[in-house]
């Protein structure tokens, strides 16, 4: 393997990243990472234990002198976001993430980078090893799925854990300290699709939306980020107003918490309506353009003749699903009005896709407050009533209410200043994190989040600055000296 990172500090902590990257390990596929992690303890003589769903826990003893030191669990989850854009030819069930360094930032090659949270997990780890840092006991508690349920924090069997402070390390902002995140659920539309064989006179045209950012649905929902559903159906509305067609296929999105920054649709229409038909599409699509070409400068499109599938949607089934996406809400609903600068509330499109007679549309939804999250609930059930499509609704999970009276808070807001040379921001977060799961679980934890900085998470533009993660090291190290003293 060729380390990218051979010799930069923390050295143990990029050694572990840079084998982690080379495991495939997309959320609920987390089997080859748990081996790499079971073995870890094996060869460095650790206990460690796996419970029922596959949560991993490895626990370095306390030292010599050190028996009375509160115990500290740290953790991460070994799942990661798995994204690639369209033309990056990679596997991810069995294909080694690509590294590159630019400048000070370690990134992907036209994929996802797994910084969220495999820095986390490979922090832990290089803290396991080290024999020489003196502490009292550590429980390190790796976790699966966290990126598509929190599947392994909702399961988490509590009694493999009798540590009382949590240390997630799961944030992607240099200088913040978490105490707080959003709940969330999920809402998922079926339409039945009436189809129909295309006729003679039809034929097909595709169009492409392509280079928008994407990104992590609740860290980057207030940047107003173009979202490749919503455009799609912005294109088909405005030619519906001119152009008869019909829809043949349509493919947008594939997680629930990434806003989707590509889609590729198809349609039928009269052979002699495509000039006017193209027309229209490109002209919407340069609306678009320079609607976002602020935020969004590397959006473009794609308009190319087609051929057609045996089967399209009728015209009333298209009318009804271009209808539907201009309906369902995108973007932030609310702020908060108890911390300033902080989303409350927002949904996010996160995937639309027509196969055969189906068309499945998946909506993410985020809130710090718990009726909030039923409001939006309730709001895209109506949805649903209206145009008369299935609707399926997960239990969703609890948002992590903030302590600001934590005693970990306390030591942590003084181990970072010694750091950083500045006092760290206490903050709350509009995305999930695993720590008020984990602390219900475990009858109540003082439990604080922080990372690197992390950005594009979700998408092939995640990147992770290396400076930033030395730091972060720095203030792990410091943060559980002051534990310990």
């Amino acid at each position: 393997m060729n380390r990218v990172l051979e010799g930069v500090k923390p050295e143990r902590l990029w050694y572990h990243f840079e084998n982690i990257a080379q495991i495939p390990r997309c959320s609920k596929h987390e089997e080859a990472i748990r081996e790499y992690i079971i073995n870890f303890a094996k060869e460095k003589g650790l206990e460690y234990r796996v419970d029922s769903i596959g949560n991993v826990v490895v626990i370095k003893p306390a030292d010599s002198g050190y028996e009375n030191k509160p115990t500290v669990i740290l953790q991460g989850h070994i799942d990661m976001v798995c994204e690639k854009n369209k033309d990056t030819e990679h596997d991810f069930s069995k294909d080694p993430i690509k590294l590159k360094v630019e400048g000070d930032w370690l990134t992907a090659d036209g994929t996802t980078l797994g910084a969220d949270n495999g820095i986390g997990v490979a922090a832990a780890l290089a803290i396991l090893e080290d024999k020489d840092f003196k502490t009292g006991r550590i429980e390190a508690l790796f976790t699966i799925d966290e990126e598509t349920g929190l599947t392994g924090a909702f399961n988490l069997d509590p009694s493999n854990l009798t540590g009382k402070i949590l240390i997630n390390l799961d944030s992607e902002e240099e200088g913040a300290i978490y105490i707080g995140c959003a709940g969330g659920r999920d809402t998922k539309f079926t339409m039945f699709v009436s189809e129909e064989a295309p006729t003679f006179e039809e034929t097909g045209l595709e169009v492409k939306l392509t280079g928008l950012k994407g990104g992590h649905s609740g860290l980057n929902i207030h940047e107003g980020r173009g979202n490749a559903i919503k455009m799609a159906a912005r294109i088909l509305f405005e030619l519906k107003k001119s152009v008869s067609y019909k829809i043949a296929s349509f493919d947008a999105g594939d997680k629930h918490n990434a806003i989707p920054r590509e889609c590729v649709f198809k349609i039928a229409l009269n052979k002699n309506a495509v000039g006017l038909a193209k027309s229209i599409i490109e002209s919407m699509a340069k609306k678009l353009q320079n609607e976002f070409k602020i935020v969004e400068p590397d959006f473009t499109y794609e308009i190319k003749d087609s051929n057609l599938p045996e089967t399209t949607a009728d015209f009333a089934s298209t009318e009804e699903m271009v209808n539907l996406l201009m309906t369902i809400p995108h973007g932030v609903l609310m702020m908060s009005a108890a911390v300033e600068g902080l989303v409350e509330t927002s949904t996010n499109l996160a995937v639309a896709k027509l196969q055969d007679d189906i068309f499945e549309v998946l909506a993410s939804h985020r809130s710090s407050i718990a009726s909030a999250i039923d409001w939006v609930g309730d709001m895209h059930r109506a949805i649903g009533e209206i145009f008369g499509t299935e609707v399926e609704q997960d239990e969703g999970y609890p948002g992590w209410t903030p302590n600001p009276d934590s005693e970990v808070l306390k030591l942590a807001r003084e181990s970072f200043k010694k750091v950083l040379g500045y006092e760290p921001e206490v903050k709350a977060i509009h995305a999930g994190l695993e720590c008020g799961i984990i602390s219900e679980k475990c009858g109540g934890l003082d439990a604080i989040s922080f990372g690197p900085t992390i950005e594009g998470a979700h998408s092939p533009d995640e990147r992770v600055s290396i400076k930033s993660t030395q730091v972060f090291w720095d203030c792990l190290v410091e943060l559980l000296k002051d534990i310990n003293k």
